[in-house]
């Protein structure tokens, strides 16, 4: 019997101690669970503190945005935007150096475009990649966006639109020497098919319109086209106003600034070049002019320069202050060369010297072109020195200049240019090479350009 209950008595305590054995367990457990709850919800706190305190992915902070006056940008083509490889080259530029702006084709002379629903898709095509990836890139960095529509120069359009055409007198397509087609500037058409172009690519999120090609054709059998109208040095150029016009109603609502590219000698010429180019009436309708004043581009002895191509200081300086004789400086924004050409080599001093050349013009926005891409970083400040351009002297500039007047010279090639003829024509000035000064962009300018090619604008 006492065996017994001495056995009760430890079964006893052995159920006790198990539910007290339990019974800690299950609290430790609860204990546990309460603290894995406990720093769960701490770490959940933990972490919205941090979300809050660091912005997620889409909440970037701003980064400050170039503004269209404090622009320093350099030419891509839309492969070139898209090619991995360029990218690298250009990025390093925009993050090192004192170029904080692109100028992107979204249309090039070939016509071909990656815009969709524009025009019913006539000039769609699937081989030209997006610019909105690259676009995205280029507004992360705070830079300033111009996207470069090719205006009546097209080798699509004309032949999927022969009505929008210029035609030969027997009705077939006009071709320029290169055999490229062109849009009608008379045709209300072909103006709607540039301008809901122009829209859509705004929308991309562009600051900048530039319209390039915006004239008649220069070179070529110009006596055969037939433009459906009267045609002369007058209808020509209040057709190109009249383009302008229409462009900025349609864009400025949009917050778009428009710019244009120009033949260089329309900063010094009072004609029309038979193009329809009137810089100072052109002006009035848009924010920015872009005069293509390469040196390479001038006929030996323009300017009264023997070589203009060899004095790029010279050329450009004296350029500009025929343009700013016309229209507001505040409205001119150059295109620069940074590619060598007949025979003479551009690196770093020349490329400089005409960067110099327009801040003595108190010009401080300007555009480097090269049809390959490839820009000389070497002729480039660092984005610690970009603002460290100062204005050179009176007599430094007349130093650089040669003691040359270049009212003087400006005024003796304008007295040398006769007055275009109705059928819009320039004859040569007397004592220039055979090549018509007219033709100074159109003669240098391939059938597309791409990473492949190297083709100077």
């Amino acid at each position: 019997m006492r065996k017994i209950s001495l056995a009760l008595i430890l079964l006893s305590f052995c159920l006790v101690s198990t539910n007290i054995f339990a019974e800690q367990e299950i609290e430790s457990v609860e204990i546990l669970v309460q603290q894995d709850k406990v720093a769960g919800s701490e770490q959940v706190q933990k972490t919205e503190q941090i979300e809050e305190e660091q912005p997620k992915e889409e909440e970037k902070p701003q980064v400050e945005q170039i503004s269209a006056d404090q622009a320093k940008g350099m030419h891509l083509t839309i492969y070139a935007a898209a090619s991995q490889q360029h990218k690298i080259r250009t990025n390093d530029l925009l993050d090192n150096t004192e170029m904080n702006a692109v100028v992107i084709d979204i249309k090039e002379i070939d016509g071909d475009i990656s815009v969709k629903n524009v025009a019913n898709g006539l000039s769609y095509s699937k081989s030209v990649p997006s610019v909105l990836p690259y676009l995205k890139q280029v507004k992360e960095k705070g830079m300033y966006a111009i996207a470069r529509i090719v205006v009546f120069r097209d080798n699509v359009m004309p032949r999927k639109r022969p009505d929008l055409a210029v035609k030969n007198p027997d009705g077939s397509l006009w071709q320029d020497r290169k055999q490229l087609t062109w849009l009608n500037p008379y045709k209300q058409g072909a103006v709607d098919y540039i301008l809901e172009l122009a829209e859509k690519t705004a929308d991309m999120g562009f600051d900048e319109i530039q319209f390039d090609y915006i004239r008649f054709p220069s070179d070529g059998n110009t006596k055969n086209c037939r433009y459906g109208v009267e045609h002369s040095s007058t209808t020509a150029s209040a057709a190109i106003v009249d383009f302008l016009k229409q462009a900025k109603k349609r864009l400025a609502p949009k917050g778009i600034k428009v710019s244009i590219d120009v033949f260089g000698l329309t900063t010094t010429e009072k004609t029309d070049m038979g193009i329809g180019q009137k810089i100072v009436e052109m002006t009035e309708q848009v924010d920015y002019v872009s005069p293509m004043i390469y040196p390479s581009h001038y006929n030996n002895g323009e300017y009264g320069i023997p070589n203009p191509n060899k004095e790029p200081y010279r050329t450009v300086y004296i350029a500009l202050q025929g343009a700013k004789k016309r229209i507001p400086v505040e409205k001119l924004r150059p295109w620069l060369q940074d590619f060598s050409m007949k025979g003479v080599k551009y690196g770093p001093a020349e490329i400089q010297a005409q960067i110099q050349a327009c801040y003595d013009c108190g010009v401080k926005t300007w555009l480097l072109w090269n049809a390959a891409c490839r820009y000389t970083k070497g002729g480039l400040k660092s984005k610690k020195d970009q603002f460290s351009y100062k204005k050179s002297s009176d007599e430094k500039i007349k130093e650089l200049l040669k003691y040359k007047d270049p009212n003087t010279s400006m005024q003796t090639r304008a007295n040398n240019v006769n007055k275009p003829a109705n059928n819009g024509a320039v004859k040569k000035p007397a004592g220039t090479s055979a090549a018509k000064p007219a033709a100074q962009k159109a003669a240098t300018n391939n059938v597309k350009k791409s990473t492949k090619t190297a083709t100077q604008k």
